[in-house]
């Protein structure tokens, strides 16, 4: 604009979706303008929300991703198989630990019970986080198997209450890498933590510290470092969204349960007015189910057995 070379890269969409965001909150609420449209004649409304600023926006949204090239990407969500890998890198540090290691066995543990906390149960970092024991019951079938009660006091989609409990039975063995009610038990069981946080602050060791009720607030740049240690050579594609798309198509791919189940399970709304939950079951940036080539070749071998239902077709 001034003639001024730019030495900094430009903002991104997702940075800009950000700060007009605040400015609707500024205006809506300390400004007290409300969520109405911007009316120029009268200068009531939103300023925010005006036709001039749409307009503004979609254009520079057009151009960064004519000029820039850049595609808004969501962070890549977990398949099960990742899931496994870690699970299996980490359960070698339990009983052996190594002192050279960053993290020892108390610290993995722990991962490894949010990992599956957020994956099954589709919760984001800060629900999972701030679980405290209070909030975890046990409860046994007429045939002694026992299920895990989740209950939250606050989600972002029910901020006025009225949630419901996540139910977890006991996984099957071949699912233990998944299984929420064995991860929870081996940590209550390891840390001897009886009440307050369930995830401790972490001390300059890398070990939780379990004699304080502090929550812990570092754990997915552990995440990033438990991913280099089974060789995922883009750590960074994943974030703390990463469980809970990957556990969402889990449910629908592996477990085939019905979209409308998974909403009601997930905390999604089933009007299917905006389909929110299809943002978290597609996405470029995931690995794909089948490469193009392979969609009509009819000689593809068997896939992997389901121990559901012991089939091996590719629509099991």
């Amino acid at each position: 604009m001034h003639g001024n070379v730019r030495t900094t890269p430009p903002q991104s969409w997702s940075t800009v979706s950000k700060m007009r965001g605040a400015m609707t909150k500024g205006f809506g609420i300390d400004g007290k303008r409300g969520a109405i449209p911007w009316d120029s004649a009268s200068g009531e409304g939103n300023p925010s929300m005006s036709m001039t600023m749409a307009h503004f926006c979609r254009g520079l949204h057009r151009r960064k991703i004519h000029i820039h090239g850049e595609v808004p990407t969501s962070a890549r969500s977990l398949t099960p198989y990742t899931m496994e890998r870690l699970y299996l890198h980490n359960a070698q540090f339990w009983t052996h630990p190594n002192i050279d290691d960053w993290a020892g066995p108390s610290l993995r543990i722990c991962l490894h019970t949010i990992y599956c906390l957020a994956f099954v149960c589709l919760l984001r970092a800060d629900e999972v986080l701030n679980i405290q024991v209070q909030d975890l019951s046990w409860e046994h079938d007429r045939n002694g198997i026992p299920s895990l009660v989740l209950v939250l006091h606050f989600r972002k989609t029910h901020q006025f209450g009225e949630i419901k409990p996540f139910i977890v039975r006991l996984f099957p063995h071949y699912l233990a890498h998944l299984c929420p009610v064995r991860a929870v038990s081996r940590w209550l069981k390891h840390s001897g933590i009886k009440t307050g946080y369930l995830f401790r602050k972490v001390n300059r060791d890398h070990e939780p510290i379990v004699l304080q009720n502090s929550r812990m607030r570092r754990s997915w740049g552990f995440f990033r470092r438990n991913l280099i240690d089974i060789d995922i050579d883009t750590p960074y594609s994943f974030g703390t969204h990463s469980f809970r798309r990957g556990g969402c198509q889990w449910l629908s791919v592996y477990m085939r349960w019905p979209l409308r189940q998974i909403c009601e399970y997930g905390g999604w709304s089933t009007e299917f007015s905006h389909l929110t939950i299809v943002k978290y079951l597609i996405s470029w940036a995931d690995d794909p189910m089948l490469p193009r080539s392979e969609y009509f070749n009819f000689a593809r071998p068997p896939a992997v057995r389901c121990f559901a239902c012991n089939r091996t077709c590719h629509c099991a």
